[in-house]
């Protein structure tokens, strides 16, 4: 799928290569240099393409990742692959930065070379990789251990070591959501959708296997019955879903539960669309009036839908503004 990955500080010095196919040769590292990084003008695409060679990157504090390909490929999944090999350095050894890149020089090759095989991502699951990679290193093991780490990779539950054990079982769930929203400048909503995922932290022992119900909305949606008649506040409807590997979807197909053996520690167990019934959060009514040839006046209205016994927190509003703008004034009003 790609042909190398790269890794970059924020001078342009080469930290990580790494590259999977002959087709990339040393001079696309100095390709995305001179034209992405030291480029004067503002980089406003995740893609760039340069001699028939493209670039995607993503950028962490100081740091840029550029994953490089020739061939016509699927640019989501690049990114998602290049945020996968984020999430792992992080749980590994925590903040990407250049000090710690640079500190953990062998173990990032290390990982790229078990992500990775021939430029097709393999394993991107940090509890899996964990069982055989180390911080230090690769870790010894007796022919035991080897069978296990190869029944673990290759078995039916390879998200899940055997033999975990806490002295106190927890499980933590946290519903994260996002509001998308379209609308005219005069007020109407054009189209509006709500992406959400379900996080959950589990500190389970042994081998358990977790079910949760669902809303009724959909079990009715499935069964072919009238929705109408079950309508009730809290029925949602849900567009499509997704789960993680380690959910059994014959079940939720035929009980409309979600039954699954969780992983060990922090993951993503589901996420989610809706675009039925959606109440928004904000209602946003923009101004603009032009004054002059180079002069503009732009006033935002933000009126909240909820009660004023409830407050907002890191409260953001971004008015985009052109290229060629010298200066602004702020004025905030209560």
């Amino acid at each position: 799928m790609i042909g190398g990955l790269f890794c970059y500080n924020h001078k342009g010095e080469v930290l990580i290569s790494r590259v999977y196919r002959d087709d990339i040769g040393r001079n696309a590292v100095d390709a995305f240099r001179v034209n992405v990084i030291h480029a004067r003008g503002q980089v406003r695409s995740p893609v760039t393409n340069i001699a028939r060679t493209s670039y995607f990157h993503i950028k962490r504090s100081n740091l840029w990742l550029a994953a490089v390909t020739k061939q016509n490929v699927n640019a989501t999944m690049v990114f998602e692959f290049l945020l996968k090999v984020v999430e792992v350095m992080q749980n590994y050894f925590g903040k990407i930065s250049e000090e710690n890149v640079k500190n953990n020089f062998v173990l990032i090759y290390e990982l790229l070379d078990e992500i990775v095989d021939f430029g097709y991502p393999q394993n991107t699951d940090t509890g899996v990789l964990k069982t055989f990679i180390t911080q230090q290193g690769v870790k010894s093991v007796t022919k035991e251990e080897q069978a296990a780490i190869t029944s673990q990779v290759t078995g039916q539950i390879g998200w899940r070591r055997e033999g975990i054990k806490y002295r106190r079982n927890e499980l933590f769930l946290d519903v994260m959501e996002y509001v998308n929203l379209l609308m005219s400048p005069q007020g109407q909503v054009l189209s509006a959708h709500v992406a959400g995922k379900i996080l959950m932290k589990s500190y389970l022992s042994g081998m358990p296997e977790c079910k949760f119900g669902i809303n009724d909305k959909i079990v009715m949606d499935s069964k072919g019955k009238s929705t109408e008649d079950t309508k009730t506040k809290s029925a949602i409807a849900i567009d499509d879903c997704q789960f993680h590997q380690c959910v059994k979807l014959s079940k939720f197909e035929t009980e409309h539960s979600i039954s699954f053996i969780p992983p060990d520690g922090e993951h993503e167990l589901m996420r989610y669309r809706t675009t039925k019934d959606i109440s928004l959060p904000f209602r946003v009514i923009p101004l603009v009036r032009e004054v002059g040839r180079s002069k503009l006046e732009v006033k935002v209205v933000v009126k909240s839908s909820f009660k004023p016994s409830l407050l907002a927190q890191k409260l953001e509003i971004r008015i985009p503004t052109p290229l060629n703008t010298s200066g602004v004034q702020l004025i905030c009003m209560k």
